[in-house]
């Protein structure tokens, strides 16, 4: 199958979920002032209902993987789609917290897969030179669904509630099934012998206990994880307590933000596989937006509320490198593997993000809540103080060379 097969009969319809991850990470951005009037939320209360998502999405990823591998992103991803509808379907008719609740955790379940099939997919159909540029395009059309949680959101609650929404999301993970089911092949046959299941669990698990993997994953977990604690949440407050911008102007920030999630996923997989076909290094430029991160990072801990928008467009761009850097990590393992290994990293970076959006909302309620019932300026640059210093340490780990270090990723 060419390049432009692939895309359109696999990529394609697996980029549907990609596109419901986004919007359901962005969304909470969004309406999360609202949730908390409605249901008179904390701000340690708002981040652990967003971080429940990825909690689900988390312990969901060693099983996945392994059914990845077994049975191929088409029917994984077809069965995944209807969870997502059943989440949103719960989340429309909650009348409390413990109702959001059981409904993120659907949503979780059923995103859970949605890049990690997409590696997998085009780890069997695709090129190795091809891969990082695919995957890159996929993410970037995918990030359409958070700027589609933005702008679009907020115009559409001048119509119908934030659970008109939600239904609007349970019909189109419904088509979306159906849309996987039909359309994608099924997994290219296998090449080598089979393997029992255990035998596959105990392969997903020694992966956690391999050095080249420790090396490099915390780094590169560190881009996605930013991304989807602030995309996913703490954005939307930041832009109303520090920048304060009202409801609008808020939504059309946080447009911004998706477009540079997009823009930064096509470039980055664009140059790794360019790199790729001239034999170079393609880790080079994932460090440099490590390291561009961090310094966007320290910005917007000064408060610099005139180029706020342009600071979170360009945080947003950076961080979408980390689907480079798990692809440069995956080719260091075997297709067969891909799911395995794409889930592996994909819990490590869960992990961080549940970690982090539940910390900023902790230390958020340090600090006396505003007149306006916002939290003050001071949290969140305090809270942006501890996920630098977290980051660089990922940083120079990665670079501090070893007496005893394989290969670094990409080589």
């Amino acid at each position: 199958m060419t390049v432009a097969g692939v895309f359109a009969t696999v990529s394609l319809p697996l980029v549907s979920i990609g596109f419901m991850n986004q919007a359901m990470r962005a969304v909470t951005a969004v309406i999360g002032p609202d949730l908390a009037s409605e249901f008179r939320l904390s701000a340690s209360d708002l981040g652990a209902l967003a971080a429940i998502l990825f909690v689900a999405y988390a312990a969901t990823q060693i099983p996945l993987g392994i059914a990845l591998d077994r049975f191929g992103a088409r029917r994984v991803q077809a069965v995944l789609a209807l969870s997502i509808a059943l989440g949103c379907a719960l989340f429309a008719t909650a009348e409390g917290y413990l109702g959001l609740a059981l409904g993120r955790i659907f949503i979780g379940i059923g995103i859970a897969a949605a890049l990690m099939a997409l590696l997998k997919a085009h780890a069997q159909w695709l090129p190795k030179d091809r891969a990082a540029a695919v995957n890159g395009w996929c993410v970037g059309l995918g990030g359409l669904g958070g700027i589609m949680a933005t702008v679009p959101v907020q115009w559409a609650l001048g119509f119908t509630s934030w659970r008109g929404v939600f239904w609007g999301v349970t019909a189109i993970a419904i088509a979306s099934s159906v849309w996987i089911w039909r359309s994608v092949p099924d997994r290219p046959p296998a090449t080598g012998p089979k393997t029992s299941l255990g035998q596959e669990t105990l392969v997903a698990l020694q992966i956690f206990t391999e050095a080249r993997f420790w090396r490099t994953v915390p780094a590169v977990a560190f881009l996605s994880a930013m991304n989807f604690t602030y995309q996913g949440l703490w954005a939307g407050p930041w832009l109303r307590d520090v920048a304060g911008l009202d409801a609008g102007a808020r939504a059309w920030v946080l447009g911004l933000y998706g477009l540079g999630m997009v823009a930064g996923s096509f470039t980055t997989g664009t140059i790794v596989s360019a790199l790729q076909r001239r034999g170079m290094r393609p880790i080079v430029p994932v460090v440099g937006m490590m390291i561009a991160l961090l310094v966007v990072q320290m910005l917007l801990a000064a408060r610099l509320r005139l180029i706020s928008p342009l600071l979170w467009a360009l945080f947003a761009f950076f961080g979408s490198a980390g689907v480079a850097g798990y692809t440069i990590v995956g080719q260091e393992y075997p297709p067969s593997m891909a799911g395995r290994i794409s889930t592996a990293m994909n819990l490590c970076m869960l992990v961080m993000v549940f970690t982090f959006q539940h910390l900023i909302g902790v230390i958020l309620d340090i600090f006396p809540r505003t007149a306006t019932g916002g939290w003050d300026p001071r949290g969140y640059s305090w809270a942006l103080v501890m996920t630098i210093v977290l980051q660089a340490i990922a940083v120079i780990w990665l670079l501090v060379p070893r007496k005893r270090d394989t290969a670094p990723a990409g080589h």
